[in-house]
């Protein structure tokens, strides 16, 4: 299996919007998509697939991941979007972000119509992934069997605006607590339902945007309640934002290089001295031990963390 892209920041541009899309090019973000759907007026539509498609056959995106978001599987645009899109632009494009997903179905639709699309174009099948966005109660309670509905899929991106509607929940600031809500976290459930079915099926698991896109402590705070349960990235709505989801979402230097070690350490009294244990300093290493720190690890690769001349050998102890 390939290794997932990394996604700390995902930048959300409207499709619509050329201004917007070059600006988008020269930020710092892992990944970005080009919104077909929410950011873009129902009579725009259809100037916003021309502009999606130019922006990705233009280039110039370098590593990141190119994405475009649909509109959802009820609307009438859907299926043009995906069709203009995906034969106009697909070598150029990593992904499509299918938003209000509510069953398993959604994705199915999505999956036969890119293989009919690569088959007729001549691209390599299966190659374009799908991230499907979870917004309402019903997506929530379908979550697990959406999450295996396809090969392609990627991500389980979480909608949190719209999931609040959709629960009827007593706020109008995305992202804080409801007024009331003095005990816990009231998003904590809803969190961990999309994080455990992204990983029982090996998909990366994305949080949605904070919309006080100029408060960037109240956005790193709000990042890093998710990136400590373990979710991948966040969607970033301004430049002001990016540089905060790339240092939340990716591990400290220190952890990194902690991380290289421990699997080194592993790794020699596993193959070297066939041991299923080992000792590093005064921590004590086992087969549970690899797995945390393959996740610390891979983190700070995708990040383009390396490791410092101080931790580059590993040296066993008895």
């Amino acid at each position: 299996m390939a290794e997932p892209r990394s996604r700390r920041s995902v930048l959300a541009v409207p499709g619509s919007n050329p201004r917007f899309v070059e600006k988008a090019r020269r930020l710092d973000v892992d990944a970005f998509f080009l919104d077909l759907e929410d950011a873009v007026a129902p009579l725009e539509k259809e100037d916003a697939r021309t502009t999606a498609v130019k922006a990705l056959a233009d280039g110039g995106w370098g590593g990141k991941v190119r994405s475009v978001r649909v509109n959802d599987v009820s609307t009438e645009w859907a299926y043009r979007d995906v069709v203009t899109v995906v034969e106009n632009a697909g070598a150029h494009l990593d992904a499509l972000v299918l938003p209000k997903v509510t069953a398993a179905r959604d994705v199915h639709w999505l999956d036969t119509l890119l293989t009919q699309i690569e088959r007729a174009m001549g691209l390599p099948v299966g190659r374009i992934g799908i991230e499907a966005q979870i917004e309402d109660a019903k997506g929530l309670v379908n979550v697990d069997e959406i999450a295996a509905a396809s090969p392609r899929l990627e991500t389980l991106v979480y909608g949190p605006a719209d999931f609040m509607a959709s629960i009827n929940m007593k706020s109008l600031v995305v992202g804080e607590q409801p007024p009331g809500y003095d005990t816990g976290d009231a998003y904590h459930h809803v969190l961990m339902r999309i994080l455990v079915a992204a990983r029982a099926h090996g998909l990366q698991a994305i949080d949605g945007p904070y919309l006080q896109i100029r408060d960037v402590d109240a956005f790193r705070r709000a990042a890093g309640r998710t990136a400590a349960l373990g979710f991948d990235g966040k969607w970033v709505l301004h430049p002001l934002q990016v540089e905060a989801a790339n240092e939340v979402f990716a591990p400290s230097q220190e952890d990194y290089e902690h991380a290289e070690r421990i699997l080194d350490a592993y790794a020699h009294a596993t193959t070297v001295d066939r041991r299923g244990a080992v000792m590093l300093g005064d921590e004590m290493l086992d087969e549970a031990s690899r797995k945390m720190a393959l996740v610390v690890a891979g983190k700070g690769r995708a990040a383009g963390l390396r490791r410092g001349r101080s931790s580059e050998s590993f040296e066993p102890q008895d």
